[in-house]
């Protein structure tokens, strides 16, 4: 994605870039015309910093508005990106197989092709997890919106998908190709003209309490019935490590 606000933060990173991917709403399949963009990504400490004895930063974040539109970069370093991936994380997981690249290196296509190695059944607890703390934060709403409402069912979907099928689709209305529930053409058609703010009644909120409700414990279920291993493919960790290795080792 070429677009000349990504492009201006990238080039003001203090460190190499692995990649950077585009995430959020706009991965989701629901950005609004006002959707700030997520930008999300992997970048390689030098060994000098790591070996060294100040503590080093392993998460950046930057902010940046331009054009009325804010752009957020948060990158992580290799060496935390594959302990989180390896944890399980599937919001690593995601912006790695992003299909909204805005940079890219050949080793970023080294890590594509090993990453789904080591994903097991297990990351649905990551899933249920999120979805779990998203519908608190969610509740906590005086006046529930529509927003927080479909960032909800695209976790539980993404993670049932997931732990089924062994395939990674986080665009809410491909997800819904699949699981076929009637009300989410209609939510996104309520958030997408730019009505960040579009709020749930009183009726709709009791109903998408029950469907979350009901979602969850089929990502839950999902679990036994998934094609994916209990344990990643070891010789993919294996080559994981050799591929930090070198990586650190470019930047001596």
């Amino acid at each position: 994605m070429q677009d000349a606000r990504f492009q201006t933060i990238l080039a003001e990173q203090p460190y190499p870039l692995l990649f950077v991917t585009l995430s959020g709403s706009h991965l989701y399949g629901f950005s609004s015309p006002d959707s700030d963009y997520d930008l999300r990504g992997v970048h390689i400490m030098p060994v000098r910093a790591v070996i060294g004895l100040p503590k080093y930063r392993e998460t950046m974040d930057f902010i940046k508005v331009q054009d009325g539109l804010e752009v957020d970069l948060v990158t992580h370093d290799v060496h935390k990106f594959l302990t989180l991936l390896l944890g399980r994380n599937g919001n690593v997981l995601e912006s790695l197989y992003s299909p909204l690249i805005v940079m890219t290196t050949p080793e970023h296509d080294e890590l594509k092709s090993l990453a789904m190695r080591c994903v097991t059944r297990y990351y649905a607890h990551h899933y249920l997890g999120f979805a779990q703390s998203q519908l608190k934060l969610f509740l906590k709403e005086t006046l529930p919106r529509v927003k927080p409402l479909l960032y909800l069912y695209r976790v539980l979907l993404t993670g049932t998908y997931l732990t089924l099928t062994g395939q990674l689709e986080p665009d809410l209305v491909a997800l819904n190709r699949e699981f076929r529930l009637a009300f989410i053409p209609e939510l996104i058609a309520r958030k997408q003209p730019g009505a960040e703010q579009a709020l749930l009644g009183e009726a709709d909120l009791e109903f998408h309490l029950a469907e979350i409700a009901r979602l969850s414990k089929e990502l839950e279920a999902s679990i036994e019935k998934s094609v994916l291993p209990e344990e990643p493919d070891t010789q993919a960790v294996e080559a994981l490590n050799e591929l930090l290795i070198r990586l650190r080792l470019g930047t001596a």
